[in-house]
């Protein structure tokens, strides 16, 4: 398992690449999942209102898919823990419902037990109160600039804002990002 340890506008030591790499290895040897590729970022970043300003971003890629935590302390070793621990509950969820799923579907054939590997998973996702779907909603994409799109978030209160774009004709998503500023999703095919 690779694990890659950066700073911004803190230096890395050997003591707290040492912490990263026994806490979040930990984290992610207990999965035995491959290949499997981890980017911690710890950076310091304190406002005047916020006395949490040591960070750490963790982000592993694993099977295709990508596993994001960030945990802000009072202290960098404490954001460790806190991320490893938030990486744990978030790996174990990957791994019951994504590889633990894909294999039983590989080892079923029959159509009966893929039925109750389903109910099972269904079961599963219910019993996690955390993530329980509160609210659905349909809306109609409006056709809008990325700047009044930016605004109609901000007029509506909300962290994000899901709108088709005056020029592309494409859905984007704009939203307000933890650490200040924007940040839009565009489809892939727009990448220029």
């Amino acid at each position: 398992m690779d694990i890659t340890v950066t700073g911004r506008k803190i230096q890395v030591t050997d003591a707290l690449r040492e912490n990263v790499e026994q806490k979040i290895g930990d984290a992610l040897r207990v999965f035995d999942i491959s290949p499997m590729t981890a980017d911690v970022v710890l950076r310091v970043e304190h406002y005047k209102n916020s006395p949490e300003g040591d960070i750490c971003e963790v982000t592993v890629r694993v099977r295709g898919s990508v596993i994001r935590v960030s945990c802000a302390k009072d202290d960098m070793y404490a954001a460790i823990d806190e991320a490893a621990h938030m990486l744990t509950r978030r790996m174990r969820k990957f791994k019951t419902r994504v590889v633990d799923r894909r294999q039983r579907a590989s080892k079923s054939m029959g159509g009966e037990t893929i039925q109750e590997d389903t109910q099972l998973e269904a079961q599963v996702l219910a019993d996690e109160d955390d993530e329980a779907l509160v609210r659905e909603k349909f809306i109609e994409y409006t056709k809008l600039t990325e700047e009044d799109a930016l605004v109609q978030a901000d007029l509506l209160g909300h962290d994000f804002f899901v709108f088709r774009d005056m020029v592309t004709d494409n859905v984007h998503v704009i939203y307000h990002r933890k650490n200040g500023g924007y940040g839009i999703l565009k489809p892939d095919s727009e990448r220029r």
